[in-house]
């Protein structure tokens, strides 16, 4: 049996509302709050031979300009995932006490890349992984382990019951 499901407009139909606010300062603030405090996410992958969804949890940390760090291993099944294809999402935000749904969260939407291992860019990430995660000092520099950077085209950020934004790749960008 096939899914006959018909696909889905890409908006809001006539009758209903935009359930987006316009982004402004305070949202891109809160976006980047979110990113930058994250030490854990839920990362979306496309699995390489069947293309299903994978999600997994990941640590996190962020560069000097706010892009997400991931460090991973290629035993991984979501590092496989991404050399196979370096389309992902990366969902941060915390729940805290009661409905999980009523807190802050951000979906980040686009390709994450494996850092060169001799790079200064890689340096620098080291020091900023190892300052979030002093832990991961004792297997950073494992031959299967690398740090990749997710760079962002997009981004959906929920702030609460009737509280959404869609954000752009610059509306990420700190400082």
């Amino acid at each position: 049996m096939t899914d006959q499901t018909p696909p889905r407009a890409a908006g809001p139909t006539p009758t209903q509302r935009d359930p987006f606010q316009t982004v402004d300062d305070d949202a891109r603030a809160r976006a980047r709050g979110l990113i930058e405090g994250a030490a854990y996410g839920a990362l979306g992958t496309l699995e390489p031979g069947s293309g299903h969804p994978l999600a997994t949890r990941v640590a996190v940390a962020t560069d000097a300009s706010g892009t997400p760090l991931l460090l991973m291993s290629t035993l991984s099944a979501h590092t496989q995932s991404l050399l196979a294809d370096a389309r992902c999402s990366l969902l941060l935000g915390e729940p805290g006490a009661g409905d999980p749904l009523a807190h802050p969260r951000i979906t980040l939407i686009g390709r994450a890349t494996p850092l060169t291992r001799d790079s200064a860019e890689h340096a620098q990430a080291r020091a900023r992984w190892l300052a979030r995660h002093p832990k991961a000092q004792l297997y950073i520099d494992f031959g299967d382990f690398s740090l990749w950077q997710l760079q962002a085209e997009r981004a959906l950020l929920n702030a609460g019951f009737g509280r959404a934004w869609q954000l752009q790749a610059q509306d990420l960008r700190a400082g």
